[in-house]
C-alpha cells in the first residue's frame, strides 16, 4: 500500500513538470526606462535614469547670441543608449530618442581648487529635446522642467529653440557640430545637413578633418 502511494505520487509529481515545461513561457512586457513617458496633461515625466545614459559633451557658459552669458555655466548632454547605438549606425536618431541637457554652477572656489572652474552639485535646469514622430507634428519636440524633480513642460512649436535647430543644427535637428564624437559619424554616413555644411565652408573651413 505504502509502495502504491509512492508510485502514484511520482507520476502526479511527473506530469505536473511536463506541464509546467509545456506552458507557454509569460514574458514581461514592462516599458523601457528609456522611453518618453507622458503624462494625461501632456506633461512629460522626468527621466530619472539619465545619468547612467551615453555622455555625450560638455558646454562651458555657450551662448547662441552675441551677448556672454553673465555667470557661465555647464550644460551637460546625455541620451539614450539605444539611441546612441543607433546613431552609430546610421548617422540619424531613431524614433523615441531623448537628448537631456542638464544645466549645472560653474563652480572657482572648492577643496584644493586654485584654477578653472568645476560642476556645482545642485542641478540649476533640465530640459529634454526628443523625438516622437506619432506624437508631434515636427516629429521632434522641447521640455523644460523648470522644477527640480518636477514634470516637463512642453516648449510650444513656435519658439526659437526650434527654428535655430532646424536652421543650424549639424545632423536631423540636433547639434551633432557640438558631440566630438558623432560629427565624425554623421560625416562618415553622409548625414551632414545642407545648411551645416554651407555654415562651416563660410565660416570654419571643412566641418570634420
Amino acid at each position: 500500500m505504502h509502495r502504491s502511494l509512492v508510485i502514484a505520487g511520482m507520476i502526479c509529481l511527473v506530469a505536473c513538470s511536463t506541464a509546467v515545461l509545456l506552458r507557454p513561457a509569460k514574458v514581461a512586457q514592462a516599458a523601457s526606462a528609456n522611453s518618453p513617458v507622458y503624462l494625461a496633461s501632456g506633461e512629460m515625466v522626468v527621466p530619472a535614469n539619465y545619468r547612467e545614459w551615453v555622455y555625450l559633451s560638455t558646454g562651458l557658459g555657450m551662448s547662441y547670441t552675441a551677448k556672454a552669458e553673465d555667470a557661465p555655466n555647464f550644460d551637460n548632454v546625455f541620451v539614450n543608449p539605444e539611441a546612441y547605438h543607433s546613431f552609430l549606425a546610421t548617422g540619424t536618431w531613431p524614433d523615441k530618442t531623448m537628448m537631456v541637457l542638464e544645466v549645472r554652477e560653474a563652480r572657482d572656489k572648492g577643496s584644493i581648487n586654485q584654477h578653472g572652474h568645476f560642476q556645482g552639485m545642485d542641478v540649476m535646469g533640465l530640459e529634454v529635446h526628443v523625438k516622437d514622430e506619432k506624437r508631434f507634428p515636427g516629429k521632434w519636440a522641447f521640455f523644460d522642467f523648470d522644477k527640480p524633480g518636477g514634470n516637463g513642460t512642453l516648449i510650444p512649436a513656435g519658439a526659437s529653440c526650434y527654428t535655430c535647430h532646424a536652421a543650424h543644427a549639424a545632423a536631423d535637428t540636433t547639434f551633432v557640430q557640438f558631440y566630438p564624437t558623432l560629427l565624425p559619424i554623421a560625416h562618415d554616413k553622409g548625414t551632414l545637413s545642407a545648411a551645416f555644411l554651407k555654415e562651416m565652408a563660410e565660416h570654419d573651413g571643412p566641418a570634420v578633418k
